[in-house]
């Protein structure tokens, strides 16, 4: 079996999400025969080699730093050995290609999405572009930039309404786990609204409101797919809290679709998964207009949540996996490039 680096954290918002992923994703591995080596990275970009047996994971503990162009964990004068890297971290400086592009230099295998399929999946306006090319069916949506909307804020809403009608959407262009999204309908409220988005990022997407289901694909290097679930979320939409922390939210596996329409979503994942050059696992998210245009994609994420209540490990489990074999799965994935 083989010597795990489990790195989480990070610097995003999305930091807790990626403690909690890690927490399970190590007792899996180790229920598979694997040797862990949790590391977690602080707010501000420091490793830590954590204490497994304190929970929850927080990145602290024993300083170690990664040594490039060799890849080498040292901790101290101490090196750590390992065979395969487990980056458990979500959104800017852990899903979008920056860690990927480190551990491409150190020539160290990791779990996931490579460089580029990272980058592209994480700016949502370019994904969006890459999947119309594709012939994927995806939602209207228009892209503003920080210096332009500032110049005439009003006549900026004015016109994205009048292209999307109300409400809207407004989120952050590359960030996930909703963070920095808003639902708005008047002018006054999508003004708020991008105001709070361009605090993450000066690029900001503002999509249409779709009236549908939510339907989410697992998808693992094959393109292989699980069986669709769908999200019941208790709120008016899928936020961060409906995510990770409101147990009234649900998310059932398999969705009750058609088989048609089962075959359908699985294709246009996999065909997604392929546009963005995906490799290791993703999850992709669609809209499902039922009397209207059908599964509308929403976006890919390359490393989905693996909490407990996460989407993806639920669909893979739908399907006849257990959690501690995708995760071991994952490992010979990459193990494999």
């Amino acid at each position: 079996m083989s010597r795990v680096l489990l790195l989480f954290g990070g610097r995003s918002a999305e930091h807790e999400v990626s403690c909690t992923s890690a927490v399970a994703i190590s007792d899996a591995l180790l229920e598979a025969g694997h040797r862990v080596i949790p590391v977690g990275i602080d707010r501000d970009g420091e490793w830590w080699i954590v204490d497994s047996a304190r929970r929850p994971f927080r990145a602290e503990g024993r300083p170690a730093a990664l040594r490039l162009p060799d890849g080498r964990l040292l901790v101290g004068d101490d090196d750590l050995g390992y065979d395969v890297v487990f980056p458990v971290l979500h959104g800017p400086y852990g899903e979008d290609g920056t860690m990927q592009g480190v551990f491409e230099i150190a020539g160290k295998p990791y779990v996931g999405c490579g460089v580029l399929p990272s980058a592209l999946a994480m700016d949502k306006d370019i994904a969006k572009q890459i999947f119309e090319a594709a012939g994927i069916p995806t939602s209207r949506w228009r892209v503003i930039r920080g210096a332009d909307y500032r110049s005439d804020p009003s006549g900026t809403v004015s016109t994205l309404l009048k292209y999307l009608g109300s409400p809207v959407f407004v989120k952050p262009a590359e960030l996930g786990s909703s963070v920095g999204i808003s639902k708005a309908e008047d002018p006054a409220r999508v003004k708020d609204a991008i105001d709070e988005a361009l605090r993450y990022g000066d690029k900001v997407i503002v999509e249409e409101f779709i009236s549908g289901r939510e339907i989410e694909v697992a998808v693992l290097e094959g393109p292989r797919t699980a069986l669709p679930g769908e999200v019941h979320s208790a709120g008016e939409w899928y936020d961060y809290d409906s995510k990770y922390e409101d147990d009234a939210s649900e998310f059932e596996v398999p969705a009750r679709l058609s088989d048609r329409r089962v075959a359908e979503v699985r294709a246009l994942a996999g065909r997604a998964f392929d546009a963005i050059e995906g490799r290791g696992l993703a999850r992709v998210d669609f809209f499902f207009e039922e009397s209207g245009r059908g599964f509308l994609i929403n976006e890919v994420n390359t490393m989905p949540g693996f909490t407990p209540i996460s989407g993806f490990p639920k669909m893979w489990m739908g399907t006849g996996m257990t959690y501690a074999e995708l995760c071991n799965e994952l490992i010979e994935i990459a193990l494999a490039k």
